[in-house]
């Protein structure tokens, strides 16, 4: 089983995409799918799909299963951690910092001036220069259970807190062509998730 891991790993990293190995065991063939990723230029290999791993506290938009294919889906921010260490091979939740550090090579996040704040939004979201392709999966509010703002905006985690009740997020926000850095996440509230390694 570990040198079809380490397989498939090396086939994920030569074509940076979605890989699919096919294990025989016992007489059986089973499908192991695992998730695209790419090496970044801050160094570190970040999924380059909206993570799709059924937890508990993760929901599709609308409660509609073809969301979960389109978007990914939504964690609160418990359900984000535990999502990504499903993976293994020491797959995260990534820090603010990390993706400060992501932004920051294609231009820079909200604190940052309107111009660089445009440029990061663009080459990350999806077909952007990046590769990243960040998607607009909107989110899921904790009180009313209601989803929006799919096509508008993408959310996304980080692990670190602010508060016992709030942690950062990013935001691309469509409206204004932007990405911004948000300290007030609601952790009950749901978002799309993408996970790091180093």
């Amino acid at each position: 089983m570990t040198a079809i891991r380490i397989l498939v790993m090396v086939l994920s990293i030569a074509v940076g995409a979605n890989v699919t190995a096919c294990v025989m065991h016992r007489g059986r063939t089973t499908s192991i799918p695992t998730h695209s990723f790419s090496g970044m230029p801050d160094g570190k290999q970040w999924l380059t799909k909206n993570l799709d791993v059924s937890v508990a506290g993760s929901y599709c938009y609308d409660d509609a299963e073809p969301n979960c294919r389109r978007y990914g889906r939504l964690y609160t921010w418990n359900a984000a951690q535990q999502a990504c260490r499903s993976l293994g091979d020491g797959w995260r939740l990534p820090t603010d910092d990390e993706w400060r550090q992501l932004a920051e090579h294609y231009g820079g996040v909200g604190r940052d001036s309107a111009d660089t704040r445009r440029v990061s939004y663009q080459a990350l979201v999806i077909g952007g220069s990046s590769g990243f392709d960040a998607l607009l999966g909107g989110g899921r509010s904790h009180d009313d259970k209601q989803y929006s703002r799919s096509e508008a905006h993408g959310f996304y985690w980080t692990v670190s807190e602010n508060s016992p009740a709030t942690a950062t997020f990013y935001n691309f926000a469509r409206g204004r062509l932007s990405l911004f850095r948000q300290s007030d996440g609601e952790k009950q509230r749901a978002f799309s998730v993408r996970c790091v390694r180093a």
